[in-house]
């Protein structure tokens, strides 16, 4: 898997990129003090008991939440990535598919975006990404998203994303520049969080479960998916994922 599901952005930066490497990283830094969980940090911050990491790649941020006691899957495409996951974090969920159509059997308090992903998806997704995981947040849920803003022409803009969250019934609630919530001055890369209505009724995401999506609490865990769409960038605010 090379990454071409997913994008031609995403596919340049695999080509790019050492994944052995990439992880080690993140390990040494971790290893060696550097704070290296701002996104976990400012998730932490709004004390959710659930949450899905969408686009979770090797896990790093679900892992790290998941330490601090916070009950979180993870979601993603690219089988190389979900393979760090499942090796790092065996006896967490890590779910196949693509952000955009994926349906799991339960809603979260917290549904976050910490890796670059609407600025590696293609800019068809964008909506139907927006759409699907704001299915998937409990009524008063929050959407926490982090991405990079580039100045090529199809490249996503706050104000894109924002209307694609208007049109799932989210408000944005704050907007800041990095995860370590430095203010947003329409800078290169924005945090932001949006939050769905307390009375909101969203069409049950569980209406249908693929196969290879099963409950844990009824299951036991998911030992082994195939992963069909990564979502996960690499955040120089944050981190990598």
């Amino acid at each position: 898997m090379s990454g071409e599901q997913v994008s031609d952005e995403w596919a340049g930066w695999r080509r790019r990129v050492d994944l052995e490497e990439f992880h080690q990283r993140w390990v040494r830094m971790e290893a060696s003090g550097h704070a290296a969980h701002g996104e976990a940090d400012l998730i932490e911050a709004y004390r959710p008991a659930s949450v899905l990491d969408a686009g979770c790649g090797m896990g790093r941020v679900a892992i790290e939440l998941s330490r601090r006691g916070i009950d979180v899957d993870g979601a993603d495409l690219d089988d190389e990535l979900l393979a760090f996951a499942r090796r790092d974090a065996p006896q967490l969920v890590w779910v196949s598919g693509d952000l955009a159509d994926v349906v799991l059997p339960r809603r979260y308090e917290l549904v976050a975006l910490p890796g670059n992903v609407m600025m590696f998806c293609r800019a068809s997704d964008r909506g139907p990404i927006v759409a699907n995981l704001a299915r998937h947040l409990l009524p008063g849920g929050l959407l926490v998203a982090g991405f990079g803003l580039e100045q090529r022409a199809d490249a996503i803009t706050v104000g894109e994303y924002d209307a694609a969250c208007v049109a799932e019934g989210l408000t944005l609630e704050a907007r800041y520049a990095t995860w370590q919530r430095a203010p947003f001055e329409a800078g290169d890369y924005a945090v932001s969080v949006h939050r769905l209505p307390a009375e909101h009724r969203s069409g049950q995401p569980w209406r249908r479960i693929p196969s290879q999506v099963l409950p844990r609490s009824l299951f036991g865990g998911i030992a082994a998916q195939k992963p069909r769409r990564v979502r996960c960038g690499r955040c120089r605010r944050g981190g990598g994922r």
